[in-house]
């Protein structure tokens, strides 16, 4: 029997081209900027399967310390786009990343100053919430969730 047990989801990976831009942006939604730093070498090379790797990362956190997301602007070996920029919310893989925030309007206006566009509209679920997609930097779909009440979502799917 094993006492290995998962701890936490640590951070998502997101390559972009324009790695001031993308830390703007996150700023703007509310993260923090936790670090940056240049990494290349062998143990890089390594763990990413890649040769000649030379990456600046930034790692922005959420407000409450638990979310964390790492940018990385690869020099060598360049990045590659696998999809265009404006895949749709459908497309196979990793679409999105949800943020809970107080004020949707406030935020969407905020960065829309940034270049985000809403994908669809701004719409009411239920009593619960108000949500919305906005495409940002790099094509990166993040979803934004205002709760209106002390009902969450767990109240509608109830617990497994």
């Amino acid at each position: 029997m094993t006492t290995n047990k998962l701890l936490r989801m640590d951070n998502i990976l997101l390559v972009v081209e324009d790695l001031k831009a993308a830390i703007a942006f996150f700023t703007e939604l509310g993260l923090e900027l936790e670090g940056q730093t240049t990494v290349e070498g062998q143990w890089v090379d390594r763990i990413v399967g890649l040769d000649g790797v030379r990456s600046d990362i930034a790692v922005m956190r959420t407000p409450d310390g638990h979310g964390r997301i790492e940018l990385d602007k690869f020099h060598t070996p360049k990045a590659v786009r696998a999809e265009p920029e404006d895949a749709p919310v459908n497309t196979l893989g990793i679409r999105r990343i949800m943020f809970a925030v107080t004020d949707i309007d406030d935020v969407v206006a905020r960065l829309q100053k940034h270049g985000a566009e809403l994908i669809g509209e701004v719409t009411q679920y239920e009593d619960m919430y108000r949500l919305c997609y906005l495409r940002g930097p790099e094509g990166i779909i993040i979803a934004l969730a205002e709760q209106l009440g002390n009902k969450t979502v767990k109240d509608v799917l109830g617990n497994p």
